[in-house]
């Protein structure tokens, strides 16, 4: 398999970021938050491999891009982008050294940690802040 950095896929969930579409969850819970095969095709009945494919972050060129097999990397639900999704993606395309899926996934992480980062600022009274 030689994956490569799907561009749409990566601008497509930088701007959900922006836009706050966004599951701050944990690590460990990727395997519970993936959409599940079923999903995966209604999903793509529904608005074709064009779109399914938005919702990942690598592209397997090896591959007919009219299957599922084609696209690698996912990081959200088909609605927002998890962050056990980016951290799974960027721990795998690590370890495959997808350098450029690697530092693409981490931009992404770094724009959720900062989100946290915001989020957890907000929930804290201006007493616990000083």
């Amino acid at each position: 398999m030689a994956a490569r950095l799907n561009e749409r896929g990566y601008e497509y969930a930088r701007r959900l970021i922006e836009q706050g579409r966004v599951v701050l969850d944990d690590r460990d819970e990727w395997s519970e938050h993936r959409p599940s095969a079923q999903q995966e095709n209604g999903y793509i009945d529904e608005h074709g491999f064009d779109e399914y494919g938005r919702w990942y972050l690598g592209v397997d060129d090896e591959v007919n891009g009219n299957t599922k097999s084609h696209y690698k990397f996912p990081y959200g639900d088909f609605e927002k982008v998890h962050r056990c999704g980016v951290l799974t993606a960027e721990s795998r395309a690590g370890q495959r050294k997808y350098v450029d899926i690697e530092l693409a996934v981490a931009h992404l992480h770094g724009m959720l940690e900062e989100l946290m980062h915001t989020a957890g600022a907000r929930r804290q009274t201006p007493r616990q802040q000083a």
